[in-house]
């Protein structure tokens, strides 16, 4: 319970932002490095490691709403941080600097995109996720996870642009800080870091959408859905700095493809989603940004400025009109 009226709850969300950030951070600094030590190639690490690890705060803040019986915030949380992680992050960093695409991006991960958006949309619509579905959804994870290594097995020495970016996105501060057992204490703390934060954002995005009027699902697919994506937005940040131009579209979509299938999937096992009418407006919206997302990178195979700024006010666009409730 968060004891203040709708400025406190404004702090703890804030608070729990930066929670969420720092401990996923940690999280993924400690896999990838306990990761390479079992022989996982840098690029396996990229597709894989990092792409769940800056998903973990979409986990564990689903897990958490599905526990205490709030579906809406459990399943606008991953709708929400789809769109904004194909709207905001992709279409920001494309006015930072304009992105080519590489043809395997497109052809393998763009179709997981689109495939996996439309079998959680499909388990959404009729607005209830049951276990069974979780267990299809998580399964797929699963599976593309396992097509995943099994594919970069077959190139154990790459560190191509995905491996490399990603490998120098992890290597950060906590590089500096050196003693025995450090990744495994990095590992735990950043792990409590995010439940704990996870667990406070969930109680006060709760609380500040019945206090104000606004709809928790409104709450969980705006404000709660961009806190939890901060970690891919960060990484997507450092690999433009770092000229890893494929990174930063690699990173998202990955990241969408875990949100949809494992997170949701695993939020439905844990416990069934029920969900309010507006979940068929947000799968919708999600749907089409991912089909003209997608259509802008195989047509052009670039991702100019003027298309990142469509995509951007797309977002505001989405925000004003869910605090209106208009959607």
């Amino acid at each position: 319970m968060v004891q203040g009226g709708p400025a406190v709850q404004v702090g703890v969300i804030v608070v729990s932002v930066l929670g969420l950030w720092i401990g996923a951070r940690a999280l993924v600094d400690a896999v990838v490095r306990l990761s390479r030590r079992f022989g996982l190639s840098e690029l396996t690490i990229g597709l894989t490691v990092v792409a769940m690890g800056t998903s973990m705060p979409e986990l564990i803040v689903s897990v958490d709403a599905a526990l205490t019986g709030l579906g809406d915030i459990a399943v606008a949380n991953v709708l929400g941080s789809n769109i904004y992680n194909l709207a905001f992050i992709l279409g920001f960093i494309s006015v930072v600097r304009v992105i080519p695409i590489a043809d395997s991006l497109l052809h393998r991960d763009g179709i997981a995109l689109l495939a996996s958006t439309l079998v959680g949309g499909l388990a959404v619509l009729d607005l209830r996720v049951t276990r069974f579905e979780g267990i299809l959804l998580a399964g797929a994870f699963v599976v593309y996870t396992a097509y995943l290594l099994r594919a970069n097995r077959s190139t154990p020495g790459d560190t191509g642009e995905h491996g490399g970016a990603e490998d120098a996105v992890v290597r950060t501060a906590t590089e500096r800080v050196s003693f025995r057992g450090r990744d495994v204490a990095l590992l735990v703390g950043g792990l409590a870091l995010v439940l704990v934060s996870g667990d406070y954002m969930v109680v006060a995005a709760t609380q500040l959408a019945r206090g104000v009027g606004i709809s928790e699902w409104v709450i969980g697919g705006t404000i709660v859905a961009a806190g939890t994506s901060t970690p891919e937005f960060a990484v997507s940040l450092i690999a433009i700095r770092r000229e890893s131009l494929g990174v930063s579209v690699g990173n998202v979509i990955g990241s969408n493809v875990y949100n949809i299938t494992g997170i949701l999937g695993v939020g439905a096992l844990v416990r069934p989603l029920a969900m309010t009418g507006s979940a068929a407006t947000t799968v919708l919206w999600l749907a089409g940004v991912s089909l003209v997302m997608v259509a802008a990178l195989w047509t052009g195979r670039v991702l100019t400025r003027v298309e990142g700024a469509l995509f951007v006010l797309s977002e505001v666009v989405r925000w004003v009109l869910g605090i209106l409730r208009v959607i």
